[in-house]
């Protein structure tokens, strides 16, 4: 079992080696890409609504919560309406990811109130901070305990104020601002500090902090992607910097996930933007007195749409919106499936790239 010293993060001294800031270099420049291109889309909001329900899956998968993408998109967390148990919990993260990214805008601040929200979001409860002993983590495979974090309220809350305040003070530290996401999410994960919901709330903690400053404007990065698709190898090295005190290898693993999870999220909104262009072209040409941006936006805002969407987001009525979709179903552009008693309407192109 291992015996963790949690340091304060501005007392870890020279951790930035050659190797960490080269590959520091390589993933800001994956991001500034990103930052860029998706400024590209005027209806940020698009982006909003698929590309983090995708790091909301990705990220729920890693503590084995499977969702289908139709259980997905059928899905809609406004209504209350969910296809599946799991699909309500994707939504869930969706929503505290939401909730947290528009506290940063009003606060640029990222503080103890707004994690706690989150974690309760998530989770759908209030139990709040640890305040009793006896959390372990532990390897599945073997059962044994691999890892004690703090054990008492007052340890939580000492250990979780100081990461609060490196969050929040710029002066703290002069760490290159990826490497300072990388050590806030460890010592986030190894504090522990949740009862249920630590793997999922420090992940959404990574992508507000690249907002919160300003290496994103948007959360939309997949960063959980690559965590999904590198499980073992994500908590072997949170391991081995408590067993080691090294943190090259976690920081380097940090900077590749970065890199080419922005890679990918790039290539996806730049598919997303060829789409919209091609559906729009179809749309003047064929149907020149239904063409709108705002019906434009609703096919790739949900990529399953239905009546009730059109008819508030177009302020139209229910019989013009459905209208709209059989006339937008007859020149190929969507699809109309009838689930159990409501018909949805499938921009299935949209779903490919995002399933892809």
């Amino acid at each position: 079992m291992s015996r963790y010293e949690i340091r304060s993060l501005e007392t870890l001294g020279d951790i930035e080696t050659k190797a960490v800031l080269k590959a520091s270099l390589k993933a800001h420049k994956e991001l500034g890409e990103l930052k860029g291109l998706a400024l590209t889309i005027p209806n940020q909001n698009i982006l909003l609504a698929t590309l983090s329900l995708q790091e909301a899956k990705e990220s729920s998968a890693i503590e084995n919560i499977i969702t289908t993408h139709d259980d997905l998109y059928q899905s809609n967390y406004q209504s209350q309406v969910f296809s599946s148990t799991s699909a309500k919990e994707v939504h869930n993260y969706a929503r505290a990811l939401e909730v947290g990214f528009n506290t940063i805008q009003e606060s640029n601040l990222l503080i103890n109130s707004n994690i706690l929200e989150i974690q309760k979001i998530i989770e759908n409860n209030t139990a709040g901070f640890r305040t009793q002993a006896g959390t372990t983590l532990i390897n599945n495979e073997t059962g044994k305990v691999v890892y004690t974090p703090p054990q008492t309220g007052e340890e939580v809350l000492h250990y979780m104020g100081e990461l609060e305040r490196f969050i929040n003070d710029n002066e703290l530290s002069d760490y290159d601002v990826l490497v300072k996401m990388a050590l806030i999410h460890h010592q986030f994960e190894s504090i522990h500090p949740f009862y249920d919901g630590n793997g999922r709330t420090g992940r959404i903690l990574n992508i507000l902090y690249l907002t919160k400053t300003n290496i994103l404007s948007s959360p939309i990065l997949y960063l959980s992607r690559f965590i999904n698709q590198n499980k073992s190898e994500y908590y072997r090295l949170l391991q081995e910097v408590r067993d080691t005190g090294s943190w090259e290898s976690w920081l380097i693993y940090m900077m590749q996930a970065l890199e080419e999870t922005a890679r990918e999220t790039s290539a996806t909104i730049r598919g997303v933007i060829k789409l919209m262009t091609e559906y729009k072209v179809v749309l003047k040409k064929d149907l020149p007195k239904i063409y709108s941006h705002e019906l434009i936006n609703n096919l790739f805002k949900h990529p399953y749409t239905k009546n009730e969407f059109l008819v508030e987001e177009l302020n139209v009525h229910r019989n013009t919106a459905s209208k709209y979709l059989e006339a937008l179903v007859n020149i190929g552009l969507i699809e109309k499936h009838k689930i159990g008693k409501e018909n949805y309407y499938l921009n299935k192109k949209l779903y490919n790239l995002l399933s892809s």
